[in-house]
């Protein structure tokens, strides 16, 4: 059976002499795992379509259980990112984190848009790493079931409190403690609290409809960083590379 659907290259591994295995978020499928047979060769015609965070449109063929592409042809290849180190190694940390929190047979359509979106503002828009990095991060705990609780301080209630408690994700003032809250507290600006106010309520469409100070986009990528890699329980090695870049 053939079908056709679009989505992102999320990760590529070589397979055989000319074969490639690759893990693709798809718009109506979820994640997907695909083999891309001979497209390790010069002439093959599914090499642009089956790159790293490629854009593409596939048809698959299923059989047995497999996924095979027999046709791929690429929708947005991302080109000012291929030509940025930094940018290209932030974008694959985002391809990283969907890869880990989408699912098989899922649809998650918000979050290849996330995803979309992301790289087009880092790439198209050159709209700040740091910000968008943020963004992105905030956004996909919130589609991985982390939403946090932004409303205000969990203790007296105040709305413009000034620590995110990242382990349990909600606000705090700096003197407010309670016995089930501890954990991770981090200092967050007004600016960046109403940052985060927006990116977690907002229509895909206004996600980078703001804009921050360096500073405090940078102390927001921070703590967004902190709160997914917390709420997730894990490292991304993506990251840490994408880190050492900026040393």
């Amino acid at each position: 059976m053939f079908f056709q659907t679009d989505g992102v290259v999320l990760r590529e591994t070589d397979y055989n002499d000319t074969d490639r295995m690759l893990t693709v978020l798809s718009r109506d499928r979820g994640r997907l795992s695909v083999k891309a047979r001979g497209v390790r060769s010069g002439r093959s015609p599914l090499k642009a379509a089956c790159q790293l965070l490629a854009y593409s449109e596939f048809t698959i063929l299923e059989r047995r259980g497999y996924l095979t592409v027999t046709e791929a042809a690429p929708r947005e290849m991302f080109v000012e990112l291929r030509s940025d180190l930094e940018g290209l190694a932030l974008a694959s940390y985002f391809a990283q984190v969907a890869e880990v929190i989408s699912q098989e047979d899922s649809p998650n359509p918000e979050l290849l848009s996330l995803l979309l979106n992301s790289m087009y503002a880092l790439g198209k828009l050159g709209r700040p790493q740091p910000l968008v990095k943020a963004v992105f991060e905030l956004r996909a705990a919130c589609l991985a079931g982390y939403a946090p609780d932004l409303s205000g301080c969990a203790v007296c209630g105040n709305p413009w409190p000034d620590r995110f408690n990242v382990s349990h994700g909600l606000l705090q003032c700096e003197g407010c403690h309670a016995p089930d809250l501890d954990g991770i507290r981090m200092p967050l600006e007004p600016g960046a609290l109403e940052a985060c106010r927006h990116v977690a309520a907002c229509g895909p469409k206004e996600l980078f409809s703001f804009q921050l100070r360096d500073e405090t986009a940078r102390q927001l990528s921070g703590v967004t960083e902190t709160y997914l890699t917390t709420q997730l329980e894990r490292g991304f090695f993506t990251l840490d590379f994408y880190k050492s870049l900026r040393l």
